[in-house]
């Protein structure tokens, strides 16, 4: 696909059955178009994070020295939300496995609940009575799929609890009766919901960045401000729900403030910061005059050319 001032259009769809999906591969695809748009037309091709996205764009930029490889910023999005909310307890993550674990508690939890409701028809009728929301499916891909699990949960709050102390599912008791036990209790418990509330707080300014950036519009030259508000946004819930002020330490933002920072550190690139810089937005009159500032920003259009 290609994104300009006039919109996403689609050039080619290739069908890649059978074939070696490396970086070779991918290069070569990504090169026939580079070369039927023209290279002077293109400033940045955009995919994934994965390895061979990576060594794919180091190829093009060899290949290319004035187009940038730039990782997908909501797929960033994506692995950030996933080193946060499915917290490994080995691996390059493992460091916040002791903050964040109990973030995948609630969202097994989550699951556990919607599993159940969708995979007994009896239960699932008694939920359409009092809840007129639908479950989704999370797809395993996408990550913040499971945050809106829990908006959805969140949404029904009183329609699951409503269900569970309902003569109905107080009386079925043909399929999985202590799995039902264990469903009642986790949608009656106060502290479970509270905890959904405050993953809901916290991963709402990542969450609002991921939809903002996931559309056909250009948004390059606001990345570079939007990952730093976001990160204050997320600093100011946490810091809210512990009650604590901004001299105090937080052990559980310090690790989410890795994760961001890590993430952004891998995907940030200097065409990134040269979209932030042409922004007139950012700048007053006085400061725009500034000798510093041209000088820089001269350089800059210098290396572009």
């Amino acid at each position: 696909m290609v994104a300009s001032d006039g919109g996403a259009m689609v050039i080619r769809a290739v069908n890649c059955e059978g074939e070696p999906k490396d970086k070779y591969h991918i290069a070569k695809l990504i090169s026939e178009v580079i070369d039927e748009v023209g290279p002077h037309n293109v400033i940045q091709i955009i995919i994934g994070n994965a390895p061979v996205c990576s060594a794919t764009g180091s190829i093009i930029q060899g290949n290319y020295p004035k187009i940038f490889w730039t990782p997908c910023v909501v797929h960033t999005l994506n692995l950030a939300l996933k080193n946060i909310c499915a917290a490994k307890e080995i691996g390059v993550v493992a460091y916040a496995y002791d903050e964040c674990h109990w973030i995948t508690t609630v969202i097994d939890d989550v699951m556990f609940v919607r599993n159940f409701i969708m995979n007994h028809s009896m239960r699932l009728a008694i939920f359409n009575e009092f809840v007129p929301l639908k479950l989704l499916s999370v797809a395993d891909t996408r990550f913040a799929s499971a945050i809106v699990m829990l908006k959805m949960f969140k949404l029904s709050y009183r329609g699951l609890q409503a269900m569970v102390i309902s003569e109905k599912w107080a009386s079925y008791r043909e399929d999985d009766v202590g799995k039902a036990v264990v469903v009642k209790e986790k949608l009656l418990n106060d502290i479970w919901w509270d905890k959904i509330e405050y993953v809901l707080s916290f991963t709402l300014p990542i969450y609002e960045m991921l939809r903002f950036c996931d559309t056909d519009k250009p948004c390059l030259h606001l990345v570079y401000e939007m990952w730093d508000s976001m990160i204050e946004q997320v600093e100011a819930s946490i810091y809210m729900r512990e009650g604590k002020s901004e001299n105090e330490e937080s052990a559980f933002y310090f690790v989410v403030h890795q994760i961001l920072v890590e993430r952004w550190t891998k995907s940030s690139t200097p065409l990134h910061c040269l979209a932030h810089s042409l922004n007139p937005r950012y700048y007053s009159g006085m400061w725009l005059h500034e000798i510093p500032f041209v000088f820089l920003l001269t350089k800059m259009l210098k290396f572009l050319r």
